[in-house]
């Protein structure tokens, strides 16, 4: 199996690429579009910022590759958000794989939200095997809004929002999987098995 690890100068990608390998997996970190077309599944991780993140997409093309792929394609953390539509960090329009807008938590508690919380409403084959009490590795500032449609599980700080979502192809989670020990083992093995 071909895997494909997006490379857009943002972070937290060789935490990836080491969790892909102790699940057997030699993933290619790649900006290079046949790669990335002909891979198996596609992953989109990522830590930062949103504006900048989406220039280095635009300025390569990778944000129309992005929209016409077919297989399996997860986008982690900041990978979630700029699968939206538009972020409130720094008014970035976003890819708009969701059309659902990224918020900034509020400052009424510590934010970011970093750190374990668990996931509610699960709903998809994604989340096999990980249940309302597994819990999963967070550190975010944004979050995905709700939606009936996409959101395929939730989790609350401050106010609930999307931890996973979920249209054709696209999977999205905002929690590390990479950071979330056996619950994250478990969502990428239910990943690369789709």
């Amino acid at each position: 199996m071909k895997v494909a690890v997006i490379k857009y100068n943002s972070g937290n990608v060789l935490s990836v690429l080491y969790a892909l390998e102790r699940l057997g997996v030699n993933a290619t970190l790649t900006d290079d579009f046949e790669e990335i077309k002909k891979a198996d599944k596609v992953i989109f991780p990522g830590q930062g910022e949103a504006s900048t993140a989406m220039q280095y997409l635009r300025a390569r093309n990778l944000d129309q590759l992005i929209k016409d792929l077919k297989q399996p394609f997860f986008g982690v953390c900041l990978g979630l958000q700029l699968l939206c539509s538009h972020s409130e960090e720094n008014d970035t329009e976003c890819l708009g794989i969701f059309p659902l807008k990224v918020k900034k938590f509020p400052p009424l508690d510590k934010v970011p939200h970093v750190g374990w919380n668990n996931l509610e409403n699960l709903k998809t084959p994604l989340l096999k095997g990980v249940d309302e009490k597994d819990h999963v590795y967070y550190v975010h500032s944004y979050y995905a809004e709700l939606s009936e449609e996409y959101t395929i599980a939730t989790s609350h700080y401050i106010t609930s929002f999307s931890a996973f979502l979920h249209r054709d192809n696209y999977y999205a989670m905002q929690a590390h999987p990479e950071k979330s020990s056996v619950s994250g083992e478990k969502i990428l093995t239910n990943f690369l098995n789709l």
